[in-house]
């Protein structure tokens, strides 16, 4: 995702400069719109990282934010103020990103902020679904069950980060190794057989010459190649990250056979998951909606989203209308409409969240299962074929001397 600084309006007349990160700049001042504020303007910051000293260029990791959270809970369940919390968290941690970073949040805390506000001026280090769900806790008076719930929301999400993670390191580790191995048959062996045959001066087969012939190909460009497939990429990288790109290409993701279901499972599971923690610290419908939408991660679905968002703001159920965009599987969809009747929506969620990510881990297994054997095969296919093709002359000048 890239990072906006953002101009804003509040309803209270106070100007607003914020950091967001965002995958689309448009869907950002839409959202932000969405939410009340008047947006002035909205860029992108691109090389600024290279001259921001301090803690506006530093983030806090996923697993820094838990350990954080985790002793947070603790010492509000021992009744302690919030001032003496964050002594105690600093005391514990050392010089780093979040260190100075809750130097400063302590410091606007000390000077009466409220912890929301003190940590919605870090973007960077507290995600805004963060700060909204502590803000929620504020307002409810239950902070400690809203630190709670974004716990057990970070455990989730980062169990299947890694379980996605464990899934396709494999097949990785098999696909470099491989086209190492074929890279350094047609570079270095393929060169030496052709250089033994040229001097013998003996007549070639077909598929030797051909492949004697691609491979002075790839040795006389390879520099060459090398610079067009960075200028490609280069690119490409650019066209995805303009808006038109982004959509088109997510867009294109989900239409991937085996793959798009993958995708699609995966961003449904983490958005649910999100909005059942959003709904569990307070925060009404419509805006929690507008501030999970994000961590769908895919600009088709979010403006497909969007869509359901205004068919709810008018009156309609949210089972209705993501069945509308069709963005669950029928299941998940009837499990909605349980929740919302029996008024057990978050559990539901909870549930639907459990019941994406154990389907995604059992696809992902059989994705797996099937590439790992079919990398072997193209590969093993590939090489036998290089190897034939300069021991065919061999062969051939063993049968003449027979």
């Amino acid at each position: 995702m890239a990072l906006y600084s953002c101009k804003l309006g509040a309803s209270d007349g106070k100007i607003l400069v914020r950091d967001f990160e965002a995958a689309d700049g448009g869907l950002l001042r839409k959202n932000l719109e969405d939410q009340g504020f008047f947006v002035f303007d909205v860029k992108k910051k691109r090389l600024q990282f290279l001259f921001e000293k301090g803690i506006k260029r530093k983030k806090v990791d996923n697993r820094s934010l838990l350990t954080f959270n985790q002793e947070m809970l603790v010492l509000f369940k021992s009744g302690m103020p919030i001032m003496q919390v964050l002594d105690a968290i600093l005391e514990r941690h050392e010089s780093g990103a979040l260190y100075d970073v809750l130097l400063q949040v302590r410091e606007d805390v000390k000077a009466g902020a409220a912890l929301s506000v003190a940590m919605e001026k870090h973007g960077r280090a507290f995600p805004y679904l963060y700060v909204a769900s502590i803000r929620a806790g504020e307002r409810t008076g239950d902070l400690p069950q809203t630190i709670r719930r974004y716990i057990e929301y970070l455990k989730r999400v980062g169990l299947l980060r890694k379980k996605i993670v464990a899934a396709i390191f494999y097949p990785a580790i098999l696909v470099v190794f491989a086209t190492l191995a074929i890279t350094l048959l047609l570079l270095y062996v393929v060169p030496t057989f052709s250089q033994v045959y040229a001097d013998s001066g003996s007549q070639l087969p077909a598929l030797t010459q051909l492949l004697i012939t691609f491979t002075s190909l790839i040795r006389r460009y390879f520099i060459f190649g090398i610079i067009i497939c960075i200028a490609l990429f280069a690119v490409f990288r650019s066209w995805k990250n303009s808006e038109a790109g982004r959509y088109a290409f997510d867009r294109f993701k989900l239409t991937i056979p085996l793959a798009g279901d993958v995708f699609s499972k995966y961003s449904v599971a983490g958005f649910t998951r999100t909005l059942a923690t959003v709904l569990g610290s307070g925060i009404p419908i419509i805006e929690s909606l507008r501030m999970s939408i994000g961590t769908l991660d895919n600009v088709f679905m979010e403006k497909k989203l969007f869509e359901a968002v205004r068919f709810i703001e008018e009156g309609g159920r949210l089972s209705v209308a993501l069945e509308r965009i069709h963005l669950m599987p029928p299941l998940a969809l009837r499990m909605l409409g349980v929740g919302e009747t029996t008024g057990a929506l978050e559990d539901m969620l909870i549930d639907i969240s459990n019941y994406l990510e154990d389907e995604l881990e059992e696809r992902m297994h059989l994705l797996t299962t099937a590439i790992e054997p079919a990398i072997m095969l193209v590969m093993g296919v590939i090489i036998g074929v290089i190897i034939i093709a300069m021991y065919l002359p061999i062969f051939k000048i063993a049968s003449t001397v027979g």
